[in-house]
């Protein structure tokens, strides 16, 4: 909430300054005022002079092994809560310990408390302090929610490093064809223009499309601007943010590794959660949340429907090719063991390793084929440059 400096007066006359930092607006300010019997004068409010940092999944991780690890050595709530505001260096993430402190202060609950924060923390993490708080096993489900967000964070960050080479060698290779035709093409167009070499049809095409930049670059830039903005307007659309999300499960290369990143989350998050007591339908649509997909929300529907009517999970996972064998034959074993969600951690493993895997392996196939792209296209564009020359000095042998 923002902070605001005020001047009030008592019954006297008597005026006085302050500061609020937990009223939403200056109607707030004013009846608090005058329930202790002043009356505003004026409020204004305060200037950040920091720029706010963002928190980061990271931040969250480390918060909650924090919580987890003090909660579990006999420290209170409030005393875990307020030790760790008093030690956050991230300014935003301090303003959100602090802002919950006091909700708890006033007799909140902890899943209340948070619950303002959800963007922040997400459903997972709601969900499990819940299911703490009413189960009387905070402890275990604060320690199990660390380890979930630490694993998934650690996949995310696998998967971002693994394809940095690629984006790095893409954006330098565009970032030196674009120096080619901004300043190499036009310096050697005029060198042969002076020399009346007559140009060959790569080389004319590289002289339009230098001119072109040269002279429209107003007009590219306004084009991709446009682009930008369209697809961010398209994408405040749910129908057609749940179309790319769609295409991103069947997209050719890369929809594999997408469907298995979805269907762990989505798995580990399901299983954790009933694995403390939250009932199936609550923990699944907890888990249609955590997944990170659109398309999870109707399949999560129709999993409810299934199992609402008495079919196992197992079954009920089978009607969706999205789901691979490996987690259906867990969940058939742990059905019939007593020891669902065990076995469907054990499952998320094996995806994981499978999401490793594909990542090696699609990097073993990018990286020379990239490599190889970009070199005959940078090669291809000098090719272009120097063929007049080349011309030239036969003409003069």
């Amino acid at each position: 909430m923002p902070a605001y400096t005020y001047t009030a007066k008592d019954a006297q006359g008597k005026t006085f300054t302050g500061t609020y930092d937990d009223m939403p607006n200056l109607s707030a300010i004013r009846k608090d005022l005058m329930r202790m019997g002043y009356s505003l004068v004026k409020a204004q409010k305060q200037k950040t002079t920091q720029r706010r940092k963002r928190v980061r999944q990271k931040d969250v991780v480390e918060f909650t092994f924090k919580f987890a690890g003090m909660y579990s050595a006999g420290l209170g709530v409030m005393h875990c809560l307020e030790v760790m505001e008093e030690q956050a260096e991230n300014p935003a993430l301090k303003e959100i310990l602090r802002d919950v402190v006091q909700k708890v202060e006033t007799g909140s609950s902890l899943k209340k408390a948070f619950e303002e924060h959800e963007r922040i923390f997400g459903s997972y993490f709601l969900g499990m302090i819940e299911a703490g708080e009413s189960g009387g096993e905070l402890s275990k489900t604060l320690e199990m929610t660390a380890t979930y967000l630490e694993n998934r964070l650690t996949i995310t960050q696998r998967v971002k490093n693994a394809f940095t080479y690629p984006i790095v060698v893409v954006t330098v290779c565009l970032i030196v064809i674009t120096a080619l035709l901004t300043f190499v093409v036009p310096m050697f167009s005029k060198i042969y223009g002076r020399m009346n070499v007559a140009l060959p049809g790569p080389t004319q095409f590289l002289v339009i499309l230098s001119e072109v930049i040269h002279g429209y670059w107003y007009v590219i830039l306004g084009v991709i601007i446009g682009a930008v903005m369209i697809i961010k307007h398209l994408l405040k659309n749910p129908e057609n943010v749940l179309r790319l999300d769609g295409f991103k499960l069947r997209m050719p290369v890369f929809g594999k590794l997408n469907r298995l990143v979805v269907v762990s989350r989505f798995n580990r998050s399901f299983a954790t959660l009933i694995s403390v007591g939250v009932p199936l339908m609550e923990a699944l649509d907890v888990a249609k949340l955590v997944a990170g997909n659109k398309q999870m929300l109707g399949v999560t529907e129709e999993l409810k429907e299934v199992i609402q009517a008495g079919t196992p999970v197992a079954s009920a996972l089978k009607t969706h090719d999205l789901f691979p064998s490996i987690i259906i034959h867990m969940a058939d074993s742990g059905e019939q063991a007593g020891k669902l969600p065990e076995m469907l951690l054990k499952g998320s493993e094996f995806l994981d390793k499978d999401i490793d895997r594909i990542v090696t392996s699609l990097l073993v196939k990018l990286e020379p084929i990239l490599t190889v792209s970009m070199g005959s296209l940078i090669g291809l564009i000098l090719m272009g440059v120097y063929l007049p020359m080349f011309d030239y000095m036969n003409q003069i042998k």
